[in-house]
């Protein structure tokens, strides 16, 4: 089997969101956010077998011009030669994925879902639900307690209001609402840009790390700039409070050095904001393994969600010490519905809050060619 061609399919026309969102980690200068809009991959072999992964940046010409008529099976070859990190840096055009389609086409050759060929260790993973916005502490908790009765046992709240103080008023009002009966996780989202946003400094970012100990949050997420290291390695040493982030890094050597100097209980790797794909993540856990670290990927929002979490699923199929799987949720705006339109059947959390690990072959999944028809 050789690789014969490879095709980007992207959406013509905006999926329209219901309401407009507002992304937290762009607050105080965000511009509503109103549609989404979907990319990915085909790529095509002489044995009629097409792999779909998802494109976030089109890969170079370099990266394409090595899978053209290579037999497919070689995913750690292409691996090695293009996400190794030689020179690679986020924005220019990941090859995670075209190495998930690589995988979706091994697992189609064999008719198996890619976790059970790379062996299985599990076929579901705990859900949490990845809000995205600032509201009033009165919403959150209203929501928080609408996740827990639909079955849901962890949700994320967005820390990046202008005083810190705001936004522990929101983390003690969904504790009180939810009890114990729910895990709580934060994203002070320190590492993103922002116009207008005050950072927070080493000082205040301990502060706030105390409080949200007292209120048993389980993580907090981006602290800090992830360049960093010293600075986080400081806060994970001071507080029993997991500290967690990297989802931006380039490459896995990023998150080897940041777990050799003890700056990340966690790591968020993703699986195509850089050079991770399904391979890295396998290699991140074991290294974060070897140092008694835990690894709970980043998956993107937006109209390749479906694709993003298809693929970082098929990998925690694997993964021992991954304990949640991210899952974009925030109705009326971020709902399965507009993030996973391009699927035929989407990836739903369980009523014990799980999302099984999808068991078609490959990554698992099949386009929705109505949806297509509709915005291509």
């Amino acid at each position: 089997m050789r690789i014969t061609k490879i095709e980007v399919v992207q959406s013509k026309k905006p999926i329209v969101l219901p309401e407009a969102w507002r992304p937290a980690w762009q607050e105080p200068d965000v511009k509503p956010v109103r549609t989404t809009g979907f990319a990915f991959y085909k790529v095509h072999t002489d044995a009629d077998i097409v792999g779909i992964g998802p494109c976030w940046s089109r890969a170079s010409s370099f990266v394409e011009s090595t899978l053209i008529g290579e037999d497919p099976v070689y995913i750690e070859r292409f691996w090695d030669l293009n996400m190794r990190g030689r020179g690679a840096t986020l924005g220019s055009g990941s090859a995670g994925g075209l190495e998930i389609a690589l995988w979706d086409i091994l697992g189609k050759a064999a008719g198996r879902p890619v976790y059970r060929l790379l062996g299985a260790l599990r076929d579901r993973v705990m859900a949490y639900a990845a809000t995205g916005q600032l509201h009033s502490a009165k919403e959150h908790a209203k929501e928080a307690v609408e996740f827990r009765e639909m079955g849901i046992r962890a949700m994320k709240l967005r820390l990046h209001r202008p005083r810190p103080e705001q936004d522990l008023e929101v983390v003690r009002a969904v504790r009180d609402a939810v009890g114990d009966d729910m895990t709580i996780l934060v994203d002070a989202n320190q590492n993103n840009e922002s116009i207008h946003y005050d950072y927070w400094s080493r000082r205040t970012a301990l502060k706030v790390a105390r409080e949200l100990e007292k209120l048993d949050v389980y993580w907090l997420e981006e602290p800090l700039p992830r360049t960093d290291l010293e600075g986080l390695a400081e806060l994970s040493a001071e507080v029993e409070t997991y500290i967690a982030g990297g989802e931006h890094a380039t490459n896995i050597y990023e998150f080897r050095d940041a777990l050799f100097l003890g700056a990340y209980d966690i790591v968020q790797p993703d699986v195509i904001l850089g050079h991770i794909g399904i391979t890295g993540i396998r290699k991140i856990a074991v290294i974060a393994d070897a140092v008694g670290r835990l690894v709970v990927p980043h998956v993107c929002s937006g109209g390749n969600n479906g694709l993003f979490l298809a693929a970082t699923l098929q990998a925690l199929g694997t993964v021992k010490n991954c304990p949640f799987i991210e899952y974009t949720l925030e109705p009326p705006a971020l709902t399965y519905e507009t993030q996973q339109a391009i699927l035929r059947e989407p990836i739903l959390i369980d009523g014990d809050g799980f999302v099984n690990v999808p068991q078609q072959p490959g990554i698992g999944v099949e386009i929705n060619e109505e949806t297509l028809a509709r915005y291509t």
